[in-house]
């Protein structure tokens, strides 16, 4: 028999509460988005609606890092 051990110290990661959305994940947002794209488009009978809807939201995600990143105003 294994012994458990808690973790009870263990905790998810905080989430910004600034404002400032994590770069880290508008990218993955917006790699995610385009991947789904690519996913409804490969289909044999295409998803082009879906499609569409995706793409856009990956361009909102890279615009908002855009705006999050150096240079930009806070």
């Amino acid at each position: 028999m294994t012994t458990v051990i808690p973790l009870g110290g263990a905790r998810a990661a905080p989430t910004p509460t600034n404002g400032n959305p994590d770069q880290i994940q508008l990218h993955a947002e917006a790699h995610n988005a385009l991947a789904m794209a690519l996913h409804y488009m490969r289909q044999p009978d295409a998803n082009v609606a879906g499609a569409v809807r995706k793409a856009v939201q990956a361009l909102a995600a890279l615009r908002r890092l855009g705006a999050s990143g150096p240079g930009s105003a806070p």
